[in-house]
């Protein structure tokens, strides 16, 4: 079996390429392919054949590990994880889900590189899952973005399994298959995909009981899940076109099939951007100030433009979708939404429920209501 960081490219970083990835993103502003890193030095050494990006740019300390299990830690609980975290934080689904973790919490897939369900090899439903609280929208942060004003590049959708264990269901590019799977991977995996592991952001979006309802079928529904996977993966990919897709768009897609209950069927990712557009589903522009950033595409691997319609190429204007933009949407859809921010430095947590963002730098403000867990 590949080791984690050969298997997968992150949604959000292209290690090795710092130069060129700030590129991409001032470019595009959105999630490139990379859905999910492992940093333990045990999760494996290089990459093999696969692409040089694909590789982690540095390994984690044990202070830093350590550090970023704690954080995954608070992560479970305000999920309301009820499986034990075991030492290493990482988990195990079991027949739920037929994922495995590896010692530092990431999930690691069998040979057919795709989510399954035990000996079925299909997903389903569970029926022990708690419907009112069994499926969250997560964001974490990644390449260090704040100079753009960016602070989330990645989404997935966290689900519950009968066991009570929580996995982040996403997209990610498989650099040595040269295209995009679904994951599913373990929080602790999940919290440690970031770029600086003395600075992190993650997230949650908890949905009300009728949300949940309608989309964990289609979460856990196989045919739906695979037919709304692009073949081709674009990091600026368009929100309204099938010609590519990125992390944040296959996420914009899945609610799309639970919320407005479509069948599976070979056009279901042209219906999916249908409903997203009569659903109000309205991703914010993203402005590119130069005409030389525009001409990154011809440079930088997995972005594109030849998907963006001409009058926004014109306007230096792209389309793209971004956990802020699903955040946005969820929040109109299902007012009721609860939104909880966690972060991190070298010292502290810093948890906050609400829609107001947590200011820079990981600062706690105790008039929000903010609560402040020790890393010491």
């Amino acid at each position: 079996m590949a080791s984690w960081r050969r298997v997968l490219s992150r949604c959000n970083r292209w290690p090795g390429w710092r130069w060129w990835s700030a590129l991409a993103w001032l470019t595009v502003l959105a999630g490139s392919a990379h859905a999910g890193s492992m940093a333990s030095s045990s999760a494996g050494q290089g990459a093999g054949s696969g692409s040089r990006f694909c590789d982690r740019s540095q390994e984690l300390t044990a202070a830093e590990q350590s550090r970023l299990l704690r954080f995954a830690g608070v992560l479970r609980a305000v999920l309301g994880d009820d499986a034990a975290a075991g030492a290493a934080g990482g988990m195990t689904n079991g027949a739920a889900d037929g994922m495995t973790s590896d010692a530092s919490g990431g999930a690691t897939n069998g040979a057919a590189g795709g989510p399954t369900n035990g000996a079925a090899g299909g997903m389903t439903e569970g029926a022990g899952a708690s419907a009112d609280s069994s499926v969250a929208l997560v964001s974490r942060s990644g390449l260090d973005l704040s100079r753009f004003g960016i602070r989330y590049s990645h989404a997935a959708l966290a689900w519950r399994s009968d066991a009570g264990v929580w996995a982040a269901r996403q997209l990610y590019y498989a650099c040595d298959e040269r295209r995009p799977r679904i994951f599913d991977q373990g929080l602790a995996g999940f919290a440690m995909g970031t770029d600086d592991p003395k600075l992190g952001y993650i997230s949650v979006v908890r949905l009300p009981p009728e949300a949940v309802l309608a989309l964990r079928p289609a979460l856990l529904d196989r045919p739906r899940v695979t037919h709304l996977l692009a073949a081709q993966y674009s990091a600026n990919a368009y929100a309204f076109s099938t010609r590519y897709q990125n992390c944040n768009q296959w996420v914009a897609e899945m609610l799309a099939a639970g919320w407005g209950d479509l069948a599976d069927d070979d056009h279901l990712r042209e219906r999916a951007q249908d409903w997203l557009r009569t659903a109000r589903y309205t991703p914010a522009p993203v402005a590119i100030d130069s005409w030389w950033l525009m001409q990154a595409g011809r440079f930088v691997p997995l972005l594109h433009l030849d998907d963006h319609p001409d009058h926004d190429r014109a306007a230096r204007q792209l389309v793209i979708s971004l956990p802020t933009s699903l955040e946005r949407f969820v929040q109109y859809r299902f007012p009721a939404s609860e939104r909880v921010e966690l972060c991190h430095d070298d010292k502290r947590v810093v948890v906050r429920h609400g829609w107001t963002p947590i200011a820079d730098g990981c600062v706690p403000d105790f008039t929000q209501g903010d609560r402040v867990i020790a890393l010491d």
